[in-house]
């Protein structure tokens, strides 16, 4: 069985903290050399992938002087316009500096806050400069260790504030970016606001400029909750709130692992590309952005393993398209969709013009119904999951 080769219409990107990581953790040194961001892009491009996504930090270090600064920027478009590789996304490092400890948004200290805003909207101007389409922010230092540092509806009412600046200034700028929130649990913060989706989908609802801020869920963060990524890019889709997303692995409700993508849960990676590639069975709002890993190539490996990691991610992406692709059109998977009522679940349960009244009167929805016959049925979910299954080992 060939390996499918990735091309720009796939859309993959990578975050440059991704291939740039030089694998030193909590418990030991790094083990590779940084790599020039120049070097990199023509990297990526080298192995077909379409796109590149970097923290301000990653691209520049911070407390670099703007002369140094505007001569990184300039050699980073360079090398974007001699590859064709596409700067689709950008975010803002509000997280490793020591200054961050105690949160940027809402950070207990107003001076923190006040620099933690003015570096986000200084990397806004640098992503509209580079054409980029969203802007992530994932606030991983804004929480706490402990529920007596803060004072959780003033730390709510600062986030807010924070977002709905810089989304009202991205508005003010006449740019074309939108947000995208970032949920995570925990890590590295021991409990972060706006943990998961729903947290987070509940807080855009607030704020003032929420049209324009949505959401970029990570496969291991909502993993990490104990939750099913799948059904968390569902519900961003039914709210019109999927902005971007976040590809890599996780192996159960551990620390972040950022794995590569479909080396963690495989079942669950499978679910994740039949949604994004086929969409929901009934119709309804796809999803047409990035296809976006945001993973750590393992601290084993030397640079060539780096790239070797890259190009596992595509290749995991495609190889479960194909499968993906193939499920679906199989004449069993659609009988069972039909006789599993999967497309029977589009039907509203109310007919339409039908009075709350006339329905409470219609004895045939309840005093007339035999409940036993109705438990009596199968719907034929293994089956269809096994179906599932097979395609995915290739035994189909």
């Amino acid at each position: 069985m060939s390996i499918p080769t990735p091309t720009r219409d796939d859309h993959f990107s990578f975050g440059m903290w991704t291939i740039n990581w030089p694998a030193q953790d909590q418990f030991g040194s790094a083990t590779r050399a940084m790599m020039d961001p120049v070097y990199i892009v023509h990297k990526l491009a080298e192995i077909g992938a379409w796109g590149i996504t970097f923290h301000d930090d990653d691209l520049v270090p911070f407390g670099t002087s703007d002369a140094e600064r505007d001569k990184i920027i300039a050699g980073f478009k360079k090398a974007l316009a001699d590859t064709g590789i596409v700067c689709e996304m950008v975010t803002t490092n509000t997280f490793s500096h020591p200054l961050f400890k105690d949160g940027a948004f809402t950070s207990n200290d107003r001076r923190v806050r006040r620099f933690g805003l003015r570096k986000v909207l200084r990397n806004v101007d640098l992503a509209a400069e580079l054409g980029a389409t969203t802007f992530v922010m994932w606030g991983g230092r804004e929480g706490a260790e402990y529920d007596t540092s803060k004072d959780y509806n003033a730390a709510l009412d600062r986030y807010a504030e924070g977002l709905d600046t810089v989304a009202g200034y991205i508005k003010s700028q006449g740019y074309k970016l939108r947000i995208g929130l970032e949920p995570k649990p925990n890590e590295p913060r021991g409990d972060i606001l706006l943990p998961t989706v729903g947290h987070a989908i509940a807080f855009i609802d607030r704020l003032d400029n929420g049209d324009i801020v949505g959401l970029n869920p990570e496969v291991g963060h909502e993993q990490m909750a104990c939750l099913n990524y799948t059904v968390g890019i569902a519900q961003a889709l039914w709210c019109g709130k999927l902005f971007h997303i976040d590809l890599n692995g996780q192996k159960s409700i551990k620390y972040d692992q950022d794995l590569v993508f479909g080396h963690g849960d495989l079942m669950s990676a499978f679910g994740t590309v039949d949604l994004l590639e086929n969409g929901f069975p009934n119709g309804g709002p796809t999803y047409t952005g990035a296809r976006h890993f945001d993973y750590k190539p393992s601290r084993t490996e030397d640079e060539e393993g780096v790239w070797e990691s890259a190009k596992a991610n595509m290749a995991m992406y495609l190889l479960l398209k194909e499968r993906a692709k193939a499920f679906r059109a199989d004449s069993e998977t659609q009988d069972l969709l039909k006789s599993s009522g999967v497309y029977g679940l589009a039907e509203p349960t109310l007919a339409p013009g039908e009075s709350l009244e006339s329905f409470i009167a219609d004895r045939s929805t309840f005093e007339d119904v035999d409940p036993e016959e109705l438990a009596d049925r199968g719907y034929g979910f293994v089956r269809l999951n096994q179906i599932a299954t097979e395609y995915l080992l290739g035994a189909r």
